[in-house]
């Protein structure tokens, strides 16, 4: 019989991440913040002199969703921050790459998610209201990298990821980073969600 395939990766952290069969001892915050630094968001084709990484996206999705939801609880606020975590051994692919994997891809992801959740405190599966709102702040964060840094226009933008209210977008302005300094924020913002958690 041939052998299976090698359905693991190695960490930074020496953790060893089973793909099909995720558990939260093996998941470390230093290894998602890392990962996440280094994976470009728009396939790479964004303005600059760096990527702009998931971690950056993550953070600006999380100060969306609180400034929508100031009075969400601060763990609603870490998975906003944790929303896109699984692709730091997955990849960050495109809306129209994943339509064309298929349900494989939102399988594995849930797997991950569950697992990412369960090892920061937060409910495997988060309630579907506040699924719903952090995908809102991510829609106004797509418009916003789409607009700054992504070269679409705002009436192309709006039409696919509709305009957001500039209230709530006022003074955010996207600044590409090194990644390095881009891991060291969100690593610190997850711990700081974590402590206001208790």
């Amino acid at each position: 019989m041939p052998a299976q395939p090698r359905a693991w990766q190695r960490m930074l952290s020496g953790r060893r991440l089973d793909l099909l069969d995720p558990t939260p001892v093996d998941i470390e915050i230093e290894d998602i913040a890392h990962g996440l630094a280094f994976v470009a968001r728009w396939n790479g084709q964004t303005f600059g002199d760096f990527p702009y990484s998931v971690a950056e996206h993550s953070l600006l999705v999380e100060a969306l969703f609180t400034r929508m939801n100031p009075k969400a609880p601060v763990k609603w606020k870490l998975a906003a921050l944790l929303h896109d975590a699984p692709e730091y051994v997955i990849g960050d692919m495109i809306s129209p790459v994943k339509a064309a994997v298929g349900a494989g891809y939102g399988e594995l992801d849930d797997r991950l998610t569950a697992a990412i959740h369960i090892r920061f405190g937060l409910p495997a599966k988060i309630p579907a209201t506040v699924k719903k709102a952090i995908k809102r702040a991510d829609k106004v964060s797509a418009f916003l990298e789409a607009t700054q840094i992504a070269g679409f226009s705002i009436e192309e933008a709006g039409k696919i990821f509709g305009v957001p209210d500039p209230a709530v977008t006022k003074g955010l302005d996207i600044t590409l980073r090194a990644p390095a300094d881009v891991r060291a924020d969100f690593t610190a913002r997850h711990n700081d969600l974590l402590e206001q958690m208790g």
